[in-house]
């Protein structure tokens, strides 16, 4: 079966200046709807088994291609990928589709927007998800300069700063490589607590190498022990897609983690709607205790650890990831 076959229909949204891709499944009468974000290097794609649980539980359930990815639009300007940029195309999209209010879910750095929508948008959030992202206080400096001092200058945000734009070279002519090093099953950790706060998500005292650029150019997945996710039909939808549009786009959200601090002075903090955060018990970049604490900022919390999960949750735990979605949008709003 062809992977893209595991996908609604794609569909189109003028939002916020750009056209958005979209997929959709569940009843339109549904209420309130689940819009599901991706993160980074990924698609709505990431979401399949999700659409389709969720869907035939009869849940409403929307999936976009973000800003900068897949089907949708990859403006020029570094700056047109901020924080406000990408959570006003979110509400953009819920206006095209004549909803008031939705529940989003945000895996990677679709976590960090959509923790961003009830501080932006309030009027328009029911409740918020995070998979692996947790919702953080603001840095109290500039959280590239915390990451240049604590990981060096090849730890891979720190690099995709560089305006050279040589990251999205290595990973633009090596698609296959990159996907093939990404989307596996980590080795178990041994370091199950970070010795200081994490900054912008990422652990403190991650033994990854956080080099992703020159791991990927030295990459050869015959010397790699850890076991694939993606089947290969699923592995060669991502490098379809990538080959096609570039890395560019999606780096370019990393690029604004400076703007997104100055400009996010003012703004609450503060959670005030129902949340879940799912937890992934093997993932080193965020790993469950980067959400310690997270209680102060989200009053109505409930978190939820899956075992046996590295970085990629919602594909690699499907099954329990949809259940758990099914079971909390059910008990918490009916």
């Amino acid at each position: 079966m062809n992977a893209s076959a595991l996908m609604p229909p794609l569909q189109f949204a003028m939002t916020n200046g750009i056209r958005m891709g979209y997929y959709e499944a569940g009843p339109a009468s549904d209420h309130p709807p689940m819009i599901l974000c991706h993160g980074w290097p990924e698609l709505a794609f990431s979401w399949r088994h999700q659409i389709r649980a969720l869907g035939e539980a009869g849940i409403r359930v929307v999936a976009p291609d973000q800003r900068g990815y897949g089907a949708t639009d990859r403006p020029e300007a570094v700056e047109a990928y901020d924080l406000e940029h990408l959570t006003a195309d979110l509400v953009g999209l819920l206006d095209h589709l004549k909803i008031d209010k939705a529940i989003f879910v945000g895996h990677d750095w679709g976590g960090f927007v959509v923790w961003q929508m009830p501080l932006r948008y309030p009027e328009r959030v029911a409740g918020v998800v995070g998979i692996n992202t947790p919702h953080l206080p603001r840095a109290p400096a500039d959280p590239i300069e915390i990451m240049r001092k604590r990981f060096g200058d090849m730890m891979y945000i720190v690099q995709f700063q560089d305006a050279s734009r040589e990251p999205d070279r290595i990973f633009a002519s090596r698609v296959e490589q990159t996907f093939d090093a990404f989307m596996r099953k980590p080795l178990p950790r041994t370091d199950k607590q970070p010795s200081e706060p994490p900054i912008g998500g990422i652990a403190a005292s991650s033994s990854l190498n956080l080099a992703f650029p020159q791991m990927i150019a030295a990459y050869n997945p015959k010397d790699d022990k850890r076991k694939p996710i993606l089947s290969d039909d699923e592995k060669q939808v991502f490098v379809d897609t990538f080959k096609r549009t570039g890395f560019t786009g999606g780096i370019n959200w990393y690029r604004n983690m400076t703007r997104n601090w100055q400009r996010s002075e003012a703004l609450d903090h503060t959670v005030r709607v129902p949340s879940l955060m799912i937890m992934a018990e093997n993932d080193a970049v965020l790993p469950p205790a980067a959400a310690d604490g997270m209680e102060k900022l989200v009053p109505d919390l409930e978190k939820y650890l899956v075992r046996d999960s590295g970085h990629w949750t919602q594909q690699e735990q499907p099954d329990e990831v949809s259940a758990k979605l099914i079971e909390w949008r059910r008990r918490r709003f009916g």
